[in-house]
């Protein structure tokens, strides 16, 4: 007995019409990147493993799906062997893995493979960058979207195949790139319609400050990651995790005001320039959202807010300076929908130093969600035909055919039924595909040089020549 057809967890088809709207939002962040002077490059699906791998953090690391090399390791002992220390691990054991059997385990991985599918567009893009140094002229400003992959999860707007739209500048420290990065963010909502979305913004260096002031220098990662988790587990629960990874009570007293942090985003500077009076790279941090609000604030923005998150720590490694996340409108219950941030050293992993860069990133799926919930897609955008042309025969279909032919040159949409079968088959089919219009051409149009065109939706029918064909139709 066959098995039933289906498709891995975290995967999705795309009906015509899904196609047709995500294909709208693309369009639209396309547009918006190429009126920002942003350039489209293209970079393969899958990686050479040590390009991915160490990038991301512990936990990202996990979730990078790994390509099996070719070849039948797991039946042929001549083949490879795997080692003691890890041979009674089972793939989902509870038992933590010391160190050792980690260095083991990833050095069998290693032998069974060497690439894996890109888990961002980042890290390929930092790739590229080091590896076309030549061919470019920077500051180099591009936007990519294509797919990545990620074994996560799955849950409501959270995938393991799903596409990021992505714009990045890299060989410029100006903070005028994060100003523009704003209002590129806001122009993209503002043009799908999205209106109330929150841009965060923080600065690593202001979290690399708290750490210091609050004696916990050596712990920054620990720090952040749990930080980052605020939203998702509560104040008790990232307090709870800071003390798990070794982080004083005395530490956690002193950090105690980021849990509280209100006001506007001049009263919130103020209250970090206080807290972060003896950091010097906190300081630094400081100044640098200044700027940036205030450059944002004096040109403004169409429709979006911007706003400083002090517990904003998105757990990637490479952020060195600003750090974004954009909140969809809270009328709506979605995660973040857009982030990003600024890399001071990202290609240095590549053996290019001192190139910095800052990018952003759009959540295609989850912004698809959001606007379909707040039913902002217009209705132009359908991926169904304009009219279908009835066929009574071969003559007919002919003479319909070449109206056909003009109305595509017009970019009209338009299709014949390819059949000659029963009319009330045809206008049924027409009904399903949800086209507007039907278009009739039998013996009497062809003899009068005229088409019956029928509106499917009020039932109303007139007789027209081809312009007011064409016109109907526009």
């Amino acid at each position: 007995m066959a098995s039933k057809p289906s498709i891995p967890q975290g995967t999705r088809d795309f009906s015509p019409a899904e196609v047709s709207k995500r294909q709208y939002i693309i369009q639209t962040i396309k547009s918006n990147f190429e009126k920002f002077g942003f350039q489209p490059i293209e970079t393969p699906s899958f990686e050479n493993s040590d390009t991915l791998m160490g990038k991301y953090g512990e936990e990202g690391d996990r979730l990078i799906f790994k390509i099996l090399n070719s070849g039948n390791f797991f039946f042929n002992k001549n083949k490879i062997e795997l080692p003691e220390s890890i041979e009674s691990l089972q793939v989902n054991s509870a038992e933590t893995i010391d160190l050792n059997q980690r260095i083991e385990l990833n050095k069998f991985t290693g032998k069974i493979s060497e690439k894996a599918l890109r888990y961002d567009l980042t890290v390929p893009f930092a790739r590229y960058v080091v590896q076309h140094q030549n061919e470019i002229e920077f500051p180099f400003k591009r936007y990519q979207i294509q797919p990545v992959w990620r074994a996560d999860r799955p849950q409501r707007g959270r995938y393991r195949e799903f596409f990021q739209c992505d714009a990045d500048v890299v060989g410029s420290k100006s903070l005028w790139q994060e100003v523009e990065l704003v209002q590129l963010y806001d122009a993209v909502f503002t043009s799908l319609g999205l209106e109330g979305v929150t841009i965060k913004i923080n600065n690593r260096k202001i979290l690399s400050g708290i750490a210091e002031v609050i004696g916990a220098s050596d712990k920054l990662i620990d720090f952040t990651v749990a930080l980052d988790k605020l939203d998702k587990i509560g104040e008790d629960g990232v307090k709870k995790e800071m003390i798990e990874k070794g982080i004083s009570e005395e530490a956690l007293v002193k950090v105690q005001p980021l849990f509280s942090f209100s006001g506007t985003f001049a009263d919130k500077i103020n209250q970090l320039s206080t807290l972060l009076a003896s950091s010097e790279e906190g300081m630094k941090g400081v100044e640098e959202l200044k700027f940036i609000c205030d450059n944002v604030a004096t040109l403004g923005l169409s429709t979006a807010t911007l706003d400083l998150d002090v517990t904003l720590a998105r757990g990637l490694n490479y952020y060195t300076g600003a750090i974004f996340e954009v909140a969809a409108p809270k009328t709506v219950s979605m995660g973040s929908i857009g982030g990003g941030g600024r890399y001071d050293d990202l290609t240095g992993i590549f053996g290019l130093k001192n190139m910095s860069g800052v990018g952003i990133s759009f959540g295609l799926d989850r912004i698809y969600l959001v606007v379909e919930e707040l039913q902002l897609f217009p209705e132009t955008v359908a991926a169904t035909s304009k009219a279908l042309f009835i066929n009574y025969g071969d003559a007919e279909a002919l003479y319909a055919s070449k109206a056909i032919q003009k109305l595509r040159q017009e970019n009209i949409k338009v299709e014949l039924y390819p059949d000659n079968v029963k009319v009330g088959k045809q206008f049924q089919y027409a009904d399903k595909r949800l086209i507007p219009f039907a278009v009739i051409a039998g013996e009497q149009e062809i003899a009068a040089n005229s088409y019956s065109l029928k509106n499917l939706v009020t039932g109303e029918q007139v007789s027209v020549d081809f312009e007011g064909l064409k016109n109907a139709l526009l």
